[in-house]
Formats: structure tokens, sequence, C-alpha cells
């Protein structure tokens, strides 16, 4: 696990404002938004490895809670500098041993600060080359992460894009009538990885998992309930706070009606019109907000090579 002790060295090796050559101005950075997209701008001028300035920090800040995801191009940073930049927008998300996610260590039953996403042996074999269905980052844990930033350093020659889903605008086009009845419903999201552990060594362990819990079926690790309609901590906006195809269970509902509208707001969400497909550029960073999104990949060769680094940020109680 990257310790804490290196994000610390980061952080003491991060250039200073004060010091004129390691300082950027704000008047260098441009952000567009995405033309015709359901979310996304882009941040050009930006140096990730300067100084940055509160202005420029604030307008990113609120440039994320417009845009919900921001997309960094041509940087070139080592951790250090990566888990430096970072720490402008928030803590480093670091959860409990108990809940497993990405690249949680063996010795220590939680990730490092700077997870490699890739599936170069040695390098963070974790996700593989196949498909990703969308969904939000820690959404099974009970302070999920607020967002998380995706660094390009090594890409294949085809496949593997990233498409990022407006889950704001998701809950936006839904009818009146749909959303007061999910409005206050409180939703369970199980833990993929505690039922990929437990189901180790089954013909079929990495699917077999249900899309829906019935009361009858085992509960498999912790159940952490969260609104299944989230509101964004600084703009109040509603978001549907669902992934794709993991194991969910709504509180206090009937199984049956339960299952038949959560298939029914999965299939509303992966609408072509909330998203934006992202192709990747070697230098690019992306930073999305993990409480009004999903996100998803698409597969590429196995032959081919993939090296991206995620460096996840602390959240709070989804309310």
């Amino acid at each position: 696990m990257t310790s804490l002790t290196q994000l610390s060295q980061a952080i003491h090796d991060a250039p200073q404002w004060h010091i004129p050559d390691a300082f950027q101005a704000s008047n260098e950075i441009q952000i567009t938004p995405l033309k015709d997209q359901a979310l996304g701008a882009v941040v050009t001028g930006l140096d990730a490895r300067k100084a940055q300035s509160g202005e420029t920090i604030y307008r990113l800040k609120q440039a994320l809670a417009k845009h919900l995801i921001l997309i960094f191009k041509q940087q070139s940073l080592d951790d250090l500098q990566y888990l430096a930049f970072a720490s402008y927008f928030g803590a480093i998300f670091r959860p409990s041993a108990d809940n497993p996610v990405l690249a949680s260590q063996s010795d220590t039953g939680t990730p490092p600060d700077v997870v490699p996403v890739s599936n170069a042996v040695g390098q963070g074999d974790y996700t593989g080359h196949g498909e990703l269905s969308p969904h939000a980052d820690h959404q099974w844990t009970p302070l999920p992460s607020f967002g998380s930033l995706l660094y390009a350093i090594e890409l294949p020659q085809s496949g593997g894009q990233t498409s990022w889903y407006n889950t704001i605008q998701a809950y936006d086009a839904l009818t009146p009538e749909l959303k007061a009845h999910i409005d206050q419903l409180q939703l369970i999201t199980y833990n993929s990885f505690v039922r990929a552990n437990s189901n180790k060594g089954s013909d079929n362990y990495a699917n077999n998992s249900p899309y829906y819990r019935f009361k009858d079926q085992p509960i498999l690790g912790h159940a952490y309930p969260h609104p299944l309609v989230r509101t964004h901590p600084e703009t109040g906006r509603k978001a549907l706070w669902l992934n794709t195809l993991s194991e969910v269970e709504l509180l206090n509902y009937d199984d049956v009606a339960g299952s038949a509208l959560i298939a029914q707001l999965r299939k509303h969400i992966l609408k072509p019109e909330f998203r934006y497909d992202h192709a990747w550029e070697t230098g690019d960073i992306v930073f999305w907000d993990n409480q009004v999104t999903l996100h998803s990949r698409t597969p590429f060769p196995a032959e081919q090579r993939r090296l991206l680094k995620r460096i996840s940020l602390a959240g709070a109680r989804p309310f």
C-alpha cells in the first residue's frame, strides 16, 4: 500500500506557491465545456506539476460541480506529483479493511493511494481487458468516495474507451410521478468483491452475482443503506445513485416490485443522451464527481497494454 508517509512526502516535495518559477497563474488556464455532451469540460493550459492558486482550485471545484467531469490534457507526472495535485481537492479515500475495494492489498486490506488500473502484469492487474459495466466507485462502503482522478500513461491501439453517465440528467428526465415514488427510497448496494471472493472455485464465480437480492437469499458482506435518489452536497441537485449490474436491494420493498423498478431505472440510465464517451490520449487526467455519475469501459485486446493510475478522494455519507 502507498503509505501515509508517501502522501506526506508528496505534499512536502510539492512546488510552493510563493516560489515564482513553481507557481502557475490562474489566467493561463482555460476551462471549455464539451459541446453537445451530457457532461464534461476540457481544462487546458494547466501544468499539474506546478503550485496552483486558491483562485484556480476554486474555479476547478466550481467547474467540477457544474460539468461533473474535468479533462486535463497533456500532463506528465510521477506518483508523488500526482498525489500532490489530487490533494488540492480533498483527502485520499481510505476504506476500512472489512470493506474490500479495487486493489485492496492482502496484507493491509486496503488499497494503495495510487491504484494502477491495468492489464500489465506487475503493474496492477486488477481489471483485466474486458468490458466494465456502468458503476459508481465504492458504492457499497459507508462513506463512498467523492470523486476520482484517472491518469492515462499507456494505451492500447484499439478499445479501452471510458464512458461517463450524468445521473442528474437521468433523474431530471423521469416523470414527476416516478420521482415522487422513488425520492425517499433507500438502496443497499452489496460488495461485488465479497461476492467474487465467496464464489472462488465455482465455474463462473465472476458472473453469477444476482442483480437484485431477494429476501430468501443470503447476505454477503456488510449492508449500508444509501438513498436511491442522492442530493449533490454543493449544488443541491438530485441524481439516481444506482449502478447497472451489481447486487442491490431496496429496503422495506416487495422483492418482485423492487427488482422490476430497479431494472426500469437501470435501462433508463443507459440512454445515450446521458452519456459522454472519452477517447483517451496519453497524458490525459480525467477527474470525475463520483457522487452523481457512473462510468464504464469498453473491452480491448488482451495482448495490448493499458496502464492508467487512479486516485480516489474521500467522501461523506450520501443524503
